[in-house]
């Protein structure tokens, strides 16, 4: 390992080749560890990347490491000029709020302080500007001072202009309802191809691998509505806990609604079948997917990964003793 400048941000980072053609990085500013293929660590083509792209992309980073994914891997299809200007940036209140959240990971003490320099050389301040996509220190205190006004913490900076953050009672209950916007949600969207092929998948599959572990499923061509489907499409996801987006025979529809559901944060779990895994789109390929051959491989496997990390539904049915 050897201290060298982050590939993406050239702010300081560690560096160490591996034996699978990758660098594994740890980067602050890219809000902690990645890997990189050989391929695409390369100094010139970065320089052509905005410093909204860069961020952009380290969102994409925190995002797959929240997801349990402890080395996203950058490669040279993740980053396709396509897929660099189909990324949006997140919303203000969304990038406060992953600000507030970073704040409460790095404080061990209910009342402890979060301190730091406004510098590249400061890992706390780095990591600020990664979790809520900060291009700019300038925009990093205005998150901070927004915090402040909300009286989520404190304060943002001391009187010495240096980052000491502390936060309020108030900003651990706006947490606690950040956390709970979906929590009493007992409800799984699915989206899939609605082909007849895929019956089975569903009924036997993914309709009872939800329903083991604790919630009901709900596939919108099962529902009657009078409203127009998209809305209502839009509608049911806000009421979910989470979505199990099938990416098998890779439907256009399908990565509209994964696509919402991460928008607004809420859970998503990947599956695909075996035989079609190679077709998915580079944008979800880097996403941990449940790879499922039959029906039955495919209930176990769903239950266990909701179980796993959504945690057990208010219908679980408790194991006998």
């Amino acid at each position: 390992m050897t201290e060298q400048p982050c590939p993406i941000w050239g702010t300081p980072a560690i560096i160490n080749e591996s034996r699978d053609f990758f660098y594994e990085v740890s980067s602050s500013r890219a809000g902690g560890l990645y890997k990189i293929s050989r391929g695409v660590n390369d100094d010139a083509m970065w320089q052509t990347w905005s410093n909204l792209q860069k961020a952009l992309l380290t969102t994409w980073l925190i995002d797959q490491r929240r997801q349990a994914v402890i080395w996203p891997e950058i490669t040279a299809e993740l980053i396709d000029k396509s897929w660099r200007q189909s990324r949006q940036r997140l919303p203000v209140q969304e990038r406060a709020d992953r600000l507030l959240k970073y704040i409460s990971e790095k404080t061990s003490i209910i009342g402890s302080p979060v301190q730091g320099k406004l510098s590249d050389q400061c890992d706390v301040a780095m990591e600020m500007m990664a979790w809520s996509e900060s291009l700019l220190f300038e925009e990093l205190i205005y998150l901070g001072a927004y915090l402040a006004e909300q009286g989520w913490v404190n304060k943002f900076r001391n009187d010495s202009g240096h980052i000491m953050t502390t936060i309020t009672v108030k900003g651990y209950a706006h947490l606690a309802e950040l956390a709970t916007k979906q929590i009493n949600s007992s409800q799984g969207f699915v989206a899939m191809w609605f082909d007849d092929s895929m019956t089975e998948a569903y009924e036997k599959g993914i309709a009872p691998g939800i329903k083991d572990a604790g919630y009901e499923p709900l596939r919108i061509d099962k529902k009657e509505f009078l409203n127009k489907i998209d809305d209502e499409i839009i509608a049911e996801i806000r009421r979910s806990r989470f979505v199990v987006a099938d990416f098998t025979a890779d439907r256009g529809g399908v990565y509209y609604e994964a696509g919402f559901a991460h928008g607004m944060n809420i859970p998503l779990i990947f599956t695909c079948r075996e035989d079609t895994l190679q077709n998915i789109h580079f944008d979800t390929r880097q996403f941990p997917h449940i790879v499922w051959r039959n029906h039955n491989d495919l209930r176990k496997q769903l239950a266990d990964r909701i179980s796993a990390v959504i945690g057990d539904g208010p219908n679980k049915t408790p194991k006998a003793k």
